[in-house]
């Protein structure tokens, strides 16, 4: 028992929730030497971006009715490299449920290719793929596509999406995607990720159904969970802020909406590096953990206190799961056992070196809530909390007639029983 709960806390303490937004650069400047001058581009613009639009919707419908020579025949031929990847791409695609693929055409942000194939004339607007996963997404997501297009004559094709810009690389781009489905959403996996995508899928079910028990039904309650093949991939699907090596699994979300209370493009990413050496108890936890933030994120804003964000999935993670206080946080036992903590843990806490002690703590502190208020009390306060980036002072006094000062003294005495010397 001991060497399984150090293990779910090994391995949760980097899994946090982020939201990230793929940029696109827009610099709108002369596409070489031979483009007319600024003042006559928009003209340019006009009769180019209704053609490469045109080609683009038969790309986005020939993906969708599986045509693969109506694919290929929007992509230039010139470069055999790139056409051989663009019909890996779209076998690639051929078993993930997609309720909408399109894309979107900025002509009044152009960027300057870096390299220049051989044609008539050469053009980089801004595209957006825009997509949508069948029964997990209720709203697309759009995500940067760095398109290079070439007129050879009178035909524009698709010549390179390494050449104009960030390109977002989706499962689709590192190898054959493997679809299990349930009620509950999908698991995505390539050949090699069968394995730990059928222990997902096992536990998908009763992972969402225990969020859905503890935070309620406001939320879409359908989770797209990606087993990615590789470091490359992982870090190509989390973004760079992560240390991928060190991370169990991660929730991420592509917009989030604070007015309407909604994130675009939510997946959760496992590492399978770490995560298919996990017992069933330690991918329990983290699906639930992760699956938590995937309930929450809508309401949650950027700066919220990470006592409380993580605290709480690690509180939802671990319901019911019946391992010991001192098992489950062996760092904070043996902390406890020196001195008691003096505060509550910073959002500094939670990188570095005192990260795994953090986790402990926020998870004790939300037990320490939960007992005093209730577990629909809990709730109530993670929602006002996460809300509110200012006064959390003002709302803790609301919930529980006392501020951080009088949390810590409270939770202090609650370690004392949790964890006698």
């Amino acid at each position: 028992m001991a060497s399984t709960a150090s293990r779910v806390r090994a391995l949760l303490v980097a899994a946090i929730v982020a939201t990230f937004l793929a940029g696109l650069s827009q610099v709108v400047q002369p596409v070489g030497a031979s483009t007319p001058p600024p003042q006559a581009a928009p003209a340019a613009a006009d009769v180019r971006a209704p053609v490469v639009r045109a080609l683009l919707d038969r790309r986005a419908a020939a993906l969708r009715d599986r045509d693969e020579a109506a694919f290929l025949a929007t992509v230039d031929p010139a470069d055999p490299v790139f056409l051989d990847h663009q019909r890996d791409l779209f076998h690639n695609l051929a078993g993930v449920p997609l309720a909408e693929w399109g894309y979107e055409v900025d002509p009044a942000a152009q960027t300057t290719p870096t390299a220049r194939p051989a044609a008539d004339e050469l053009w980089a607007p801004a595209v957006r793929l825009r997509y949508r996963l069948e029964g997990v997404d209720a709203q697309p997501s759009t995500r940067p596509m760095g398109y290079l297009f070439a007129r050879h004559g009178d035909r524009w094709l698709l010549a390179s999406d390494t050449a104009a810009g960030e390109t977002w690389r989706g499962p689709w781009d590192f190898g054959p995607c493997h679809v299990l489905t349930s009620p509950s959403g999908l698991v995505l996996s390539h050949p090699g990720g069968e394995a730990l995508a059928a222990r997902v899928l096992a536990e998908l079910d009763s992972a969402v159904a225990v969020v859905t028990e503890v935070w309620g039904t406001a939320w879409p309650r359908q989770v797209a969970v990606l087993v990615p093949g590789g470091q490359e991939e992982m870090r190509a699907l989390v973004g760079p802020a992560f240390a991928v090596g060190s991370i169990a699994g991660v929730a991420v979300a592509e917009q989030i909406d604070p007015v309407a209370h909604t994130a675009r493009g939510q997946r959760v990413v496992l590492n399978p590096a770490s995560a298919t050496a996990l017992s069933p108890l330690s991918l329990r936890v983290l699906l639930r953990h992760e699956i938590t933030h995937v309930a929450v994120r809508g309401n949650t804003v950027d700066g919220a206190p990470m006592w409380l964000l993580e605290g709480f999935a690690d509180y939802v993670g671990f319901r019911g799961s019946e391992v010991p206080a001192a098992k489950a946080a062996p760092a904070l036992a043996a902390s406890v056992r020196t001195a008691l903590p003096t505060a509550l843990p910073s959002d500094a806490d939670f990188r570095g070196p005192t990260m795994d002690l953090a986790y402990q703590e926020a998870w004790s502190v939300n037990r320490y809530l939960a007992g005093l208020l209730g577990e629909p009390g809990l709730v109530a306060l993670y929602r006002a909390l996460a809300a509110e980036k200012s006064d959390v002072d003002g709302v803790l006094r609301a919930a529980i007639g006392t501020d951080r000062a009088g949390l810590t003294e409270g939770w202090r005495e609650f370690l004392r029983a949790e964890f006698p010397r």
